[in-house]
């Protein structure tokens, strides 16, 4: 391995060293015996955040059904207001003036 640094080389010897004496410290006396590891049930706060991701999500795709089955109305809204009826007489027409009128200056304006 090559080193970029200076003193880099001396610390990784040091380093393989310490691992060295220690791996050989350790006997067989050291370890614990051989067995299977205890059937332990999942911790309970898993099984909560499980639960309650899997509701949220049958929640989510029930919210999802719901407004794709929904769908648009089968019939046209009703009117915010009921109309009036019609009246009963015809109604009479706005008389139009006889002559025209002409467009008059504004004050402000002066003439040409």
């Amino acid at each position: 391995m090559s080193t970029s640094g200076t003193g880099t080389a001396a610390v990784e010897e040091r380093l393989r060293a310490a691992l060295a004496a220690r791996a050989q410290s350790v006997g067989p006396a050291d370890l614990r015996p051989l067995r299977p590891p205890a059937a332990t049930g999942r911790p309970r706060a898993v099984v909560l955040r499980r639960t309650a991701a899997s509701l949220l999500a049958l929640a989510a795709v029930a919210a999802l059904v719901f407004l794709a089955v929904r769908g648009g109305p089968d019939r046209p809204a009703e009117p915010a207001h009921r109309p009036r009826p019609p009246a009963t007489g015809t109604p009479t027409p706005a008389p139009s003036p006889v002559h025209p009128t002409t467009a008059q200056p504004s004050p402000s304006v002066p003439g040409p």
